[in-house]
């Protein structure tokens, strides 16, 4: 599977049903492994962060979750990449767990998140197999919680664990965890509470234009007008910069 450089990080040239496939086959082997959602901010923190970069580097799929990042392909390499968005991930992933009897754990976020999520799971997917929901404190956990948080997810016996931490510290927390925990980790923190019906997605006309961001900034703008500002605007900027630069 071919990866691609974007400024700075390798995201996985990989159409969707593709992307679906290997994380099921992941999953149904156990194999201690992990994908990160890539999007502007994930570059951008990216190219502040060189560790965090090689993680992401390292991740066995880096699919292409934003709008952005897939025009950007096509005008560097003209190649035609598939959105994976992390919201379609997340129910696509469930109905094949339900058919092949995998089991899933949810990791992050909020007790009442994960609550709504475990009851639309309960409507939605009746025959899945549900591993467990956890809800770690908001802090960086002792030595010993973490030790037990991977106990606690071994023993539920889980094929896939859904992390909803935010990025950088999903992706941090997923590539401590590879060799530890044996599942495929998937980073889709934005996911959690749209599932949980606590956020309402775009419209399919924005999602195919690149403006989910400018959706979600007028459902939350106290929260992410100054992200969007300097991290869009970073990334205009990067991108530019990287074009101008590249060599084929």
């Amino acid at each position: 599977m071919r990866k691609r450089k974007l400024i700075s990080i390798n995201v996985s040239e990989i159409s969707y049903k593709e992307a679906l496939s290997q994380i099921i086959g992941l999953a149904s082997e156990k194999k201690s492994s992990y994908v990160c959602v890539a999007n502007v901010h994930m570059l951008v923190e990216a190219h502040k962060d060189r560790e965090f970069a090689d993680i992401v580097n390292s991740a066995d799929l880096a699919v292409t979750d934003g709008m952005p990042l897939v025009k950007s392909l096509k005008i560097l390499y003209g190649v035609s990449q598939d959105r994976i968005a992390g919201m379609d991930l997340l129910g696509d992933i469930l109905k094949e767990s339900e058919n092949s009897g995998l089991s899933v754990f949810f990791y992050g976020s909020t007790t009442e998140v994960l609550n709504l999520i475990k009851n639309r799971i309960g409507i939605d997917f009746p025959r899945l197999k549900t591993a467990g929901f956890y809800s770690p404190p908001f802090r960086n956990l002792t030595d010993k919680e973490e030790s037990d948080v991977i106990n606690l997810i071994r023993e539920s016996n889980a094929n896939i664990v859904f992390v909803g931490l935010g990025c950088p510290k999903q992706e941090q927390w997923m590539a401590r965890m590879k060799g530890k925990i044996n599942a495929v980790m998937i980073g889709i923190g934005g996911a959690f509470t749209m599932y949980a019906g606590l956020q309402t997605r775009a419209p399919q006309w924005m999602q195919r234009n690149g403006l989910e961001w400018f959706f979600r900034l007028l459902q939350e703008p106290k929260r992410l007008w100054k992200r969007y500002l300097t991290t869009n605007s970073y990334f205009i900027y990067l991108f530019l910069k990287y074009k101008l630069t590249k060599r084929t």
